[in-house]
């Protein structure tokens, strides 16, 4: 199943208190999801702590996703790595375990040329028959995707989407533009950007990626229903409800941790508060959030009509 739109996930990937994959609480956070109506799950993205795990336990979450989502919906695997070699045994672990489709990101750690970034995206393509999404986070990889190169690169048919965590509204606003002008709009262009959907959907925008759907699954499925049907002032109201909740990744004192060990951690603090995964630990060396930040993640919930 290739996946055009709609709302995917990206799914977070619980752990037990020894730090194992938590298959159980994973089938049922993959249960919540579906049950919500998502169209789509992503499994081992940046949500999905994928830099934390090993290979060994990437391919666990894999297979458990798979398994769980048992054919509902597609499941696009992040196959996510410094090197093009790397990179290919991660398609190769989604190829095994029955993916839909694999989500890459340029080569990072060593600094690339953009026409290298383009021959990792076409080797990557060639070694494989599952369509090939592009992950455009130039936080985390220090490389900007360039809509020419996305655009070149879907008229080929190498790459299917792109997933825009870019934060650059103008940059997806030109993408959206020149996907029209060439008459490629099989080429998918879902917004990562959870804070943004409504107006990135009104620009054009196929579908979201939004970490914080994993807490509220179901709001994301009525924004984008919303969305669909034009329906614009009910979805500004439904996206500014959810900006209220993604306050809660903001509970963790940034004198103590990062960014992203409070967004993590808040999402699987709240997922923990809600009864769907049993343990809300996060992988080292993230450190964890203080009863009192979890208490906060907490309030938030509740002023959602969560708990």
């Amino acid at each position: 199943m290739e996946l055009r739109n709609g709302v995917i996930p990206p799914i977070c990937t619980p752990l037990t208190p020894e730090l194992e994959v938590d298959t159980r609480s994973l089938a049922r956070l993959v249960e919540h999801l579906l049950a919500a109506g998502v169209d789509g799950v992503f499994a081992l993205g940046s949500t999905g702590e994928m830099a934390f795990l090993t290979d060994a336990q990437r391919e666990q979450v894999l297979r458990t996703v798979v398994d769980a989502v048992a054919g509902q919906v597609p499941v696009l695997a992040g196959a996510i790595d410094t090197t093009t070699p790397r990179v290919r045994e991660h398609v190769r672990a989604a190829e095994r375990t029955g993916c839909s489709g694999v989500v890459a990101t340029a080569p990072f750690y060593a600094r690339t040329h953009p026409a290298e970034i383009e021959h990792h995206f076409r080797l990557l393509a060639e070694s494989t028959e599952l369509p090939l999404y592009a992950y455009d986070i130039p936080v985390s990889v220090h490389s900007k995707l360039s809509s020419e190169l996305l655009l070149r690169l879907a008229a080929e048919g190498v790459l299917a989407g792109v997933k825009d965590s870019s934060g650059d509204d103008a940059g997806l606003r030109g993408l959206l533009v020149g996907r029209k002008a060439r008459g490629l709009e099989s080429f998918s262009v879902l917004t990562g950007s959870e804070l943004t959907v409504d107006t990135n959907m009104r620009m054009g925008a196929d579908g979201s990626v939004p970490g914080l759907g994993n807490v509220d699954p179901d709001a994301y499925v009525r924004l984008n229903r919303l969305c669909a049907d034009g329906e614009w002032d009910r979805a500004k109201a439904e996206q500014e409800r959810l900006i209220e909740l993604f306050a809660l990744t903001a509970v963790g004192d940034p004198n103590r941790i990062g960014a992203s060990s409070s967004a993590l951690g808040a999402f699987k603090a709240a997922l923990h508060l809600r009864g769907v995964i049993d343990c809300p630990v996060t992988a080292p060396p993230q450190l964890p959030l203080t009863a009192d930040e979890v208490d906060g993640v907490k309030e938030r919930l509740v002023a959602a009509g969560l708990l």
